[in-house]
This record gives C-alpha cells, sequence and structure tokens, in this order.
C-alpha cells in the first residue's frame, strides 16, 4: 500500500476517525483541505497534532495531508496525533520506542458510555427519598 513517496496511516481517538498521509516536503499541514491554523483556532491542538514530528526531529522534513471526521474538535486533534505517530513508523521503526514511551502510539479508546433504561443519565439515578 505505501509507496516510497507517501505514507499512510490511520488515527483514532473516541469517536474521531483521521485518515493522514505524509509526504516528504516542507512542513504543512492540511486538515479537510483547510491550513491548519484556519481548522485549529486554539493553539493548544495545533501543539497536540505537531507532539510526535517535533520529538522525532521531523517537521520541516514532510507535508501532512489529514481527512478528519466524527466527534469534536479535541477528540480530532487526538486522532490526527494518533494517525501520524503511526505514519512516522512506516517512515523509520525506529521512532517506536520514543512514541511508545510519550503515549502517542496507544489509541485513546474513551467513548461516552450509553444511557441505561429506568435511568436519567449513564449512571445517575433519580432522587430517593425513605419517606
Amino acid at each position: 500500500m505505501e509507496t516510497p513517496d507517501r505514507f499512510y496511516a490511520t488515527g483514532k481517538r473516541k469517536t474521531s476517525v483521521a485518515r493522514v498521509s505524509m509526504f516528504p516536503g516542507t512542513g504543512e499541514i492540511t486538515v479537510n483541505k483547510r491550513k491548519i491554523d484556519d481548522y485549529f483556532g486554539r493553539g493548544v491542538l495545533r501543539m497536540v497534532i505537531r507532539q510526535p514530528l517535533e520529538l522525532t526531529g521531523t517537521q520541516a522534513n514532510f507535508d501532512i495531508r489529514v481527512n478528519v471526521h466524527g466527534g469534536g474538535l479535541s477528540g480530532q486533534a487526538g486522532a490526527i496525533r494518533h494517525g501520524i505517530s503511526r505514519a512516522l513508523l512506516t517512515v523509520k521503526p525506529e521512532y517506536r520506542a520514543t512514541l511508545k514511551k510519550n503515549g502517542f502510539l496507544t489509541r485513546d479508546s474513551r467513548v461516552v458510555e450509553r444511557k441505561k433504561y429506568g435511568k436519567p443519565k449513564a449512571r445517575k439515578s433519580f432522587q430517593w427519598t425513605k419517606r
């Protein structure tokens, strides 16, 4: 599936799924055909996305195109980080130790718990009175 000039990976977090394609370039990141600064207004989310690149020292080596859907912006940023980390492994498997140590290869599987019948929310109960 991978050709030497293009690297693909899928990242997930909560209900967000990010399809990441990396190819040699100048370090430009595009999310859903928009620049990263336009898509993610909060600087923290942009920082989260760039973490694996800064850790491996490959910020200016790759252009990254991302298609992401589902969830909110925070979940999408986590999914993109996960996808970039996985794509970096296909580039150079030696990155595995540093990425794994920082927890970038672990899929954050926490999702909202479903509502149960007979309860107002997933775990909350109705008020109980003794008399």
